[in-house]
């Protein structure tokens, strides 16, 4: 009992430090969350643990080691990803100004956000390739519960955080003038061209 209680403390504690540090997720949700409210958190969330959930399935299954050039393409691809994402979002910054105060649904899909700003994060795969898959194949040492209750504990970290994160964007909406609304967005997509960028220049 024991032992699944810490897989669940340890699971909760790298899920929340792993949220904390700002990335492409984060600003993905503040993005969506001024344009849809506070389920964009939660939605964009669902994305992040499907991926999260079919790298479980492969770590089960052993296939944890890559070689360089996977490394190297994963960072290409995604970094290019990553800048396309940033922008569009800037792009569509002045459009979405003049709508501030209203949920344009059409706009956004934060499920696939969720997905696509995980999968072209090269440090969502080379921390679940290494920290990550070292965690769940000892949670696996104790039973394949443990490792499900270490997956637990880290999606309920990030589900909570981005919750937060997007229910206080949206209410924080109805206080932003246009102008602040723009210079939110643009910053998310200047984020996101910059992030991009480092991994693609870094190679």
């Amino acid at each position: 009992m024991f032992e699944l209680l810490e897989m669940l403390g340890i699971g909760f504690v790298l899920g929340l430090t792993g949220a904390l540090v700002p990335g492409p997720m984060l600003f993905v949700t503040i993005d969506t969350s001024l344009k849809r409210g506070w389920k964009a958190g939660p939605e964009v969330f669902i994305g992040h643990a499907i991926l999260e959930f079919l790298v479980c399935i492969l770590i089960i299954y052993g296939i944890t080691s890559v070689s360089d050039n996977t490394v190297m393409a994963i960072s290409i691809l995604g970094g290019a990803t990553l800048v396309i994402f940033g922008l569009i979002t800037i792009k569509n910054a002045k459009g979405a100004a003049g709508s501030i105060h209203e949920h344009n649904k059409s706009t956004s899909r934060p499920v696939l956000s969720g997905v696509i700003t995980s999968a072209s994060n090269p440090y969502f795969w080379i921390w679940w390739l290494a920290a990550g898959s070292a965690l769940i194949l000892q949670g696996l040492e104790i039973g394949i519960f443990a490792a499900a209750i270490f997956m637990a504990g880290h999606w309920l970290a990030d589900l909570g955080y981005f919750t937060v994160v997007s229910t206080s964007f949206s209410k924080g909406k109805k206080l932003m003038s246009p102008k602040v609304y723009e210079r939110v967005l643009l910053s998310c997509g200047l984020f996101l061209v910059l992030f991009g960028s480092w991994f693609i220049i870094g190679i």
